[in-house]
C-alpha cells in the first residue's frame, strides 16, 4: 500500500493535480452542505423536542460526523481517479480509524453529558448522585478503551509498527510478561474504578472523611478522586485507598445526620435548668429538623461533669451551624445565668497577693 505511494516516482502532471484539486474541493463542498442539511433538519426536531437531552447529543455529535462525511466524499471521488486514490489509500489506514474513534468518543461523551443533565432534574438528591458517579466512571472507562483502541489501529496500519507487533508475537510469553508488569497500575486503577462504579462506596457530592481529611467528593476518576475540604482545599487519594482502607461516608443514604455538642462543667452544677434552657432555644433554630434534641450526663469525673447535647439536621451544612449555634448560645446562658457551673482553673492576682500577705 505505501509502496504505490512514494514521493520520490512522482512525475509531477499539473493538469491532473489541478484536476483532482476540483474534485476534492467539489467532494468536500458537497459533504459540507448534506451534512448542514441534514443536521439543520435534526436540530430543529431536537429544539421541538421538551428536552435539552436531543439537542446535546446533535451538538456533540456534529463535528466528528461533518469530517466523517467529507472523509466519505473524498473515498468516492478517489474511486474514480487513480491520483486520488493513490493518496487516499495512503492516508485511509491512519484517517479513518482516527475518524471512527472520534465518533465513538463523542458518543459516549454525548451520552455521559445527557445522563448527567436527566440526573440534575431528579428530585431525589442520593439517586442523582449515585446516577452522576456511574455514568462519570463508566464514560471515562469507555473513553480510554476507545482511545486505546484507535491508536493500536492506527499504529497497526503502519507497517514498522506492524512488524515490530508480528515479532512480539512470535515471544508471547515474554512479551505478555512485559506488558503485564507495565500495565499493572493501569490495570489495577481501571479495576478499582469499575468496582466504584458499581459497588458505589462513595459518590460524587458525599461527604467523607479519609486519612484525616474530611470534604466532598468532587470528581472521581479512574486513578484518584478529589475530595474538597471547606476551606477549598483538594485533597487527591488514590482510588484503591477507598477500597482498600476504612474511611467515613457522612452522606451514604441521606443528609440527615446527629451531631454532638459536648459540655464540661463543674460537679456541683444543677442540670435541670441547663436542660431547659437547651428544651427551650433548640426550637427557635430553623436548621433543626425535629427528629433529635436531648441533654445527657454521659460521663461524672472528680473535677468536672460531662454533658453531651445530641441535635440533627436535614443537611451537613445546617447541622454544622446548629451545632456551633447551640455551642455559643448554651456557653453564654451559663455565664450569664451560672457562672458557677463554668471551670476555672485560673489563680487570680488578688487572691494571690492575699494568700502572701496571709502568711
Amino acid at each position: 500500500m505505501f509502496e504505490r505511494f512514494d514521493p520520490r516516482n512522482w512525475s509531477i502532471a499539473w493538469d491532473e493535480v489541478v484536476v483532482a484539486a476540483v474534485a476534492i474541493a467539489i467532494a468536500v463542498v458537497i459533504a459540507f452542505v448534506i451534512h448542514k442539511i441534514v443536521f439543520g433538519l435534526l436540530g430543529r426536531l431536537a429544539r421541538r423536542s421538551h428536552s435539552d437531552v436531543d439537542e446535546l447529543v446533535f451538538d456533540r455529535l456534529a463535528r466528528p460526523i461533518r469530517w466523517s462525511v467529507v472523509a466519505i466524499a473524498i473515498a468516492a471521488v478517489a474511486q474514480t481517479n487513480p491520483n486520488i486514490r493513490a493518496v487516499w489509500e495512503w492516508i485511509a489506514p491512519l484517517l479513518v480509524p482516527a475518524l471512527v474513534g472520534w465518533v465513538a468518543l463523542s458518543l459516549v461523551r454525548a451520552f455521559a453529558a445527557a445522563m448527567q443533565m436527566r440526573s440534575e432534574l431528579s428530585s431525589d438528591p442520593i439517586a442523582a448522585r449515585s446516577r452522576r458517579t456511574r455514568v462519570a466512571i463508566l464514560s471515562r472507562t469507555a473513553g480510554f478503551l476507545i482511545v486505546m483502541l484507535t491508536v493500536a489501529m492506527m499504529l497497526l496500519a503502519i507497517p514498522g509498527v506492524r512488524d515490530v507487533g508480528v515479532t512480539l508475537m512470535a515471544s508471547a510469553g515474554l512479551a505478555a510478561l512485559a506488558v503485564g508488569a507495565a500495565a499493572q497500575p493501569a490495570l489495577k486503577s481501571l479495576i478499582a474504578g469499575m468496582q466504584m462504579a458499581l459497588t458505589e462506596p462513595l459518590r460524587i457530592g458525599d461527604l467523607v472523611v479519609i486519612e484525616g481529611f474530611s470534604g466532598r467528593v468532587e470528581e472521581i476518576r479512574m486513578s484518584f478522586v478529589i475530595v474538597r475540604t471547606w476551606d477549598e482545599r483538594a485533597i487527591v487519594v488514590p482510588t484503591s485507598s477507598f477500597l482498600e482502607k476504612s474511611f467515613e461516608n457522612w452522606s451514604r443514604e441521606s443528609e440527615q445526620l446527629t451531631g454532638a455538642v459536648f459540655l464540661h462543667l463543674d460537679p456541683a452544677a444543677a442540670v435541670a435548668p441547663i436542660r431547659a434552657e437547651f428544651e427551650s432555644y433548640l426550637p427557635t433554630r430553623a436548621e433543626w429538623d425535629g427528629r433529635t434534641g436531648e441533654l445527657l450526663m454521659t460521663e461524672a469525673y472528680p473535677e468536672s461533669i460531662e454533658l453531651r447535647i445530641a441535635v440533627s439536621a436535614a443537611t451537613i451544612p445546617d447541622l454544622w451551624t446548629l451545632r456551633c449555634a447551640v455551642r455559643e448560645h448554651m456557653i453564654e446562658w451559663l455565664r450569664t445565668e451560672m457562672p458557677d457551673a463554668l471551670i476555672r482553673h485560673r489563680l487570680g492576682v488578688e487572691d494571690a497577693n492575699a494568700g502572701v500577705q496571709g502568711e
